[in-house]
């Protein structure tokens, strides 16, 4: 076995193709031997479903799919990163959410890759942006890094952050971001300290005063005795994080509500309440209430599971005309898709096609996709993450969590 430090690929082995499955380089090599090598395809990249019954899903890795593809003589036609997608339009027809044209040899190593880098992004962006949508006026931190390999930690926290949430623990994820990463101790720290208090204390005393002091208040006793120790024993307290561990949870709600209560009968009503450990959706929609202030989210994100997207030739370009080729369960022809961003709505049409118009608000429909690549070059940039999330943060509201 070949050795290596880490069981990952390099940026130069996936731009050149070696992270692909062994069935692509043997069908180019079919192709090669039979004159077949340079026959020019259109291709689109769509779903059956999502998983868990989700409706909709945010699509991401878009940015990185674009550096994959650089370079190569295809074109690439792409709903923008960030954009909420849905497997079938308006009328139930099977939609692409990212088209590819050009020599099959030219791209068929790199489906593999591409799919990894939206499958697995966007999985993780729709689970934080369905948080974000079930809690839109509480603090969701991404805390789930420690659960994956840390050679995707910047993916699973940008997939994160355009979706909404507020903040990552990661440290390159942050420098990355340009944001200052999120986080407050571990309970390391108390234990090796011995006492809470000092412990509280001194990361009071030595970390710079931009960094919000929120109390771990679970380690040894009583959530609610452990918030006011460190209500009354940290002078510049900015919150308090209840990670109880499912042992001793009981009824949750009504251990914050009590700590809530104590907090208040003494005079600490600015101090927040955090909480952290095994929260999911169900968890957010039990814990949205006014006593808690926001929550870290750890595996319902990093583990998320992937959207299901596949790549599927649809037309092949023989005898100097387009011939139908689509597999079964695929739409033949080459298309376009159209939305209206008021309704969020999208229908699909053959690509010479008029605008058409919206079905709910009668408005003319704009296209939906963006080439980003042409002949290999890219001639549109994804904008920064702050502009995807602000934009994503708006389409959100037209969309729910059942």
């Amino acid at each position: 076995m070949q050795e290596r430090r880490f069981h990952v690929a390099t940026e130069e082995e996936i731009r050149n193709g070696k992270t692909t499955d062994i069935y692509f380089i043997r069908a180019n090599k079919i192709l090669k031997k039979h004159g077949l090598d340079k026959v020019h395809v259109y291709a689109e990249v769509s779903t059956s479903g999502f998983p868990n019954n989700w409706q909709w899903a945010v699509l991401a890795g878009v940015r990185e799919a674009i550096n994959l593809l650089e370079g190569h003589p295809i074109d690439l036609y792409s709903f923008p990163e960030g954009s909420i997608v849905f497997p079938t339009d308006y009328n139930g027809y099977r939609m692409p959410i990212m088209m590819i044209e050009g020599t099959y040899s030219d791209f068929s190593v790199f489906e593999t890759p591409l799919l990894g880098l939206i499958c697995q992004a966007s999985g993780i962006a729709t689970a934080a942006a369905r948080l974000r949508t079930l809690a839109p006026n509480k603090s969701i931190l991404s805390f789930g890094l420690r659960r994956m390999h840390p050679a995707i930690s910047p993916m699973i926290d940008y997939s994160c952050y355009i979706a909404g949430l507020d903040g990552v623990s990661g440290v390159l994820s942050a420098e990355l971001l340009g944001i200052p990463p999120s986080g407050t101790m571990p309970h390391a720290t108390i234990i090796i300290f011995g006492d809470q208090i000092k412990a509280w204390k001194a990361f009071d005393e030595v970390l710079p005063p931009e960094i919000p002091r929120i109390a771990l208040c679970d380690t040894y006793r009583d959530e609610r005795d452990e918030v006011v120790m460190a209500a009354e024993n940290v002078e510049n307290l900015t919150g308090v994080r209840l990670d109880t561990p499912s042992s001793r949870r009981g009824n949750f709600i009504k251990i914050i509500r009590e700590c809530r209560w104590e907090l208040d009968i003494r005079g600490y009503k600015d101090v927040k309440i955090f909480v952290s450990g095994g929260i999911d959706e169900e968890w957010i929609k039990k814990l949205t209430i006014p006593e808690v202030d926001g929550f870290g989210v750890g595996s319902y994100l990093s583990n998320a599971p992937t959207i299901d997207f596949g790549l599927d030739l649809i037309s092949v370009y023989r005898n100097a005309k387009w011939i139908h080729a689509a597999k079964r369960d695929r739409l033949n022809g080459k298309k376009k898709v159209w939305r209206c961003s008021k309704c969020l709505i999208d229908l699909i049409t053959l690509q010479n096609a008029n605008p058409p118009s919206c079905p709910k608000c009668e408005k003319q429909m704009s296209p939906a996709m963006i080439q980003f690549i042409k002949d290999g070059e890219i001639i549109e940039e994804i904008p920064p993450p702050e502009k995807i999330r602000k934009t994503l943060s708006e389409y959100l509201k037209l969309v729910s969590v059942d």
